[in-house]
């Protein structure tokens, strides 16, 4: 069988010869009913200036994402000519493709808009260690263009404590931390909206809230009715379908206030597979399973045919 390492490097070989600029904004064509996968795992050549959070902002990906596909190439400096791997390509999350879907353990945005064969998908912040963003059903209650932002009791006090005293609203402009627009969230407190810093994007940074780049919620926000649905997720495991294989995508895995778990790796990969009935009778490549779930590298790796129909139970070796 192929090793985690040879079945990913075969892919990017062959994308390799035909990716050769940033990509655009992702919007990605959903796959054939019953399948589970999108886009296309990319390669490019580093610039002698580059770094990931540039990387990332010029091709909707975050900054831990792009550092967990490219282990060993420092972050800061690539290097001129190194190849860089772009992890542009996804399993779906679970559940309904429809309105927003946010994955707390991938840092990502999914927008299925109603009537299109489209998915749209973001980079985002998430809340912080002691500021866990929210998981469940809500919507988008409100849409607010250059918003003054109005800090918390809490925030306050927090910055007030490092000595720096925050006003009790900051006008919109380039100083708001809400960037250019906000779309308020049925959860109470918490909003997707952009930034005023650059760097951040894909890491755990706010205070609970949806950090977005200053493009694409702008991009999300044209595209979005208030009363669209936002579904809440934290899914470090997630498996697909497509082509006739069985894919599974591993990142780091979050508890529930989003912070680093340590939950038992093997249990959680055995729930995410047991969601998917229709994987439940299929001999599932375990030696591929361990070395996805280690590598945590967020790229969708084969890890059984659908035509191997043999139940994969609880005596496997992972």
């Amino acid at each position: 069988m192929l090793s985690r390492f040879s079945a990913v490097n075969r892919c990017l070989t062959l994308l390799a010869l035909c990716s050769s600029a940033a990509v655009q904004a992702l919007e990605l064509p959903l796959p054939p009913p019953g399948e589970d996968v999108v886009g296309q795992v990319q390669v490019i050549k580093a610039k002698y200036e580059d770094t990931f959070a540039d990387l990332g902002t010029a091709n909707d990906l975050g900054y831990l994402e792009m550092v967990a596909a490219n282990p060993g190439v420092d972050p800061w400096l690539p290097g001129e000519g190194t190849e860089v791997i772009l992890p542009t390509r996804y399993v779906l999350p679970p559940g309904p493709r429809e309105g927003i879907v946010i994955n707390l353990a991938e840092y990502r945005l999914y927008y299925f808009p109603k009537g299109q064969n489209v998915v749209h998908t973001f980079p985002l912040g998430i809340g912080r260690e002691g500021w866990g963003s929210p998981l469940g059903v809500g919507r988008v209650t409100v849409k607010t263009p250059n918003p003054a932002w109005y800090p918390p009791k809490s925030i306050r006090e927090e910055h007030a404590a490092d000595g720096d005293i925050l006003p009790t609203v900051v006008p919109p402009g380039p100083d708001n931390p809400l960037g250019p627009y906000k779309m308020t969230l049925s959860f109470p407190g918490y909003l997707i909206h952009g930034s005023n810093k650059k760097f951040g994007i894909g890491m755990r940074v706010s205070h609970g809230c949806f950090r977005m780049l200053n493009h694409n919620v702008l991009e999300l926000a044209d595209m979005v009715p208030v009363g669209t649905p936002v579904r809440i997720l934290n899914e470090p495991y997630k498996f697909g379908v497509s082509g006739g294989k069985v894919y599974l995508e591993a990142h780091a895995p979050l508890d529930d206030e989003g912070d680093p778990s340590v939950v038992d790796k093997h249990t959680a990969v055995i729930n995410a597979l047991l969601k998917r009935d229709e994987l439940s009778g299929l001999r599932l490549d375990w030696e591929m399973v361990r070395e996805v779930v280690a590598a945590e590298d967020g790229m969708p790796v084969p890890i059984a045919a659908q035509t191997e129909s043999v139940v994969a139970n609880s005596d496997n070796p992972f």
